[in-house]
C-alpha cells in the first residue's frame, strides 16, 4: 500500500533566544510531490499543524516554506526551514522579547 505518510522524530537546540524551549519534536508528515502537510509537537510545547512547499536546491539540500499554527506569535505564522540530509536550520523569533535566533536540529524518519 502506497501512502504519503512519514513518521519522524527531531531533536533541536535554540540559539539567541531567552525562553526555555522543548527540544524533542515527534512529527507526522504527508508529502505529495513538493507539497508538504503535517503536525508536530513544537518548541513551545504545543501541537502545530502546517502546510507548505518543499523546494529542491540540489540533490540533498531543500528549502521548506509555509504556514503553521500552534505558536504564541499568532494563530497562523510563516515558517522556513533549510534541510540537508536530516540536519535543519530555521529562523526563530521571540515576540515578547523581540529576539531573533535560530533553531538547529536533526530529524530522522521512523516510518
Amino acid at each position: 500500500m502506497n501512502t504519503c505518510l512519514s513518521l519522524l522524530m527531531a531533536v533541536s537546540m535554540h540559539i539567541g533566544l531567552e525562553g526555555n524551549y522543548n527540544n524533542i519534536h515527534p512529527h507526522a508528515r504527508c508529502q505529495i510531490d513538493n507539497t508538504i502537510t503535517g503536525a508536530f509537537y513544537n518548541s513551545e510545547e504545543s501541537i502545530s499543524i502546517y502546510a507548505g512547499k518543499e523546494f529542491e536546491i540540489d540533490r540533498f539540500v531543500k528549502l521548506e516554506v509555509g504556514l503553521a499554527t500552534g505558536y504564541s506569535g499568532g494563530d497562523i505564522v510563516p515558517f522556513m526551514r533549510y534541510t540537508d540530509r536530516g540536519w535543519f536550520i530555521a529562523p526563530a523569533y521571540e515576540y515578547d522579547e523581540n529576539n531573533i535566533g535560530l533553531t538547529l536540529g536533526y530529524e530522522w524518519k521512523l516510518k
